[in-house]
């Protein structure tokens, strides 16, 4: 057991290495096939610490709701991101915003929504909205399943995916990617998004399919992908 555990530990620390220093990703969203929004994200290393961004624009009337923005911060680990501040916004209307306080020596996290604060108990390898799925830079999905904590910034959940298939290709206008295809663990329930990690993109998304709260499916394909 001591040996597969400073194996894992020592696969983590090769990963955290080998991932870019900083990353431009550009993806187009789709609502039951139209178009929806743009969205960009950045992530930068440096010094042991990362630095994520997402914004959304949206396409038509999509865009008079305003940009939709999140921001994780935090320190790389041998054990990938560890989070400790996460913000989002939806245009300039401050009571929309939601945010999260990692305190990994207290081990709890303080989060706020429409002004109304709350606090739980914070586990080892918690993630946010937004670094969950840049983890898998650092720990690509090596077991068939994978179980996350993730903070949406209003609550904690534990998000559960098994590996549905390795190396399908998806073509998309940033070129052509062997990916490893996550689908939701849980029937009927849970987190209802799959994803595609790009093998050779650094384990990023390369397509996402979720469904909105309206029972809309919303489709997210890479477009462009800068990395230094």
């Amino acid at each position: 057991m001591r040996r597969l555990l400073l194996s894992a530990l020592l696969f983590a620390a090769i990963a955290a290495q080998a991932a870019p220093k900083q990353l431009t990703a550009v993806y187009h969203a789709t609502r039951n096939g139209q178009p929806f929004a743009n969205i960009t994200e950045t992530f930068r290393q440096e010094s042991g610490h990362y630095k994520l961004e997402s914004v959304t624009e949206g396409i038509g009337v999509y865009g008079l709701f305003g940009k939709r923005r999140l921001s994780s911060e935090g320190e790389v680990t041998a054990e990938g991101l560890r989070p400790s501040h996460f913000e989002q916004q939806q245009g300039d209307n401050a009571k929309k915003a939601v945010s999260a306080d990692f305190d990994w020596a207290a081990k709890t996290i303080a989060m706020k929504a429409k002004g109304q604060a709350s606090a739980a108990p914070l586990e080892d390898g918690t993630q946010d909205l937004l670094s969950f799925a840049y983890q898998f830079m650092f720990v690509p999905p090596k077991a068939e399943e994978v179980v996350l904590p993730v903070t949406t910034g209003k609550k904690l959940r534990t998000y559960h995916y098994r590996v549905a298939e390795r190396d399908v290709v998806v073509e998309s206008a940033a070129g052509k990617f062997k990916a490893v295809h996550l689908v939701n663990a849980k029937d009927g329930g849970g987190e209802e998004k799959e994803l595609w990690l790009g093998a050779e993109a650094n384990h990023i998304p390369v397509r996402i399919v979720m469904q909105d709260e309206n029972g809309a499916k919303v489709e997210q394909v890479l477009t462009s992908l800068h990395v230094e």
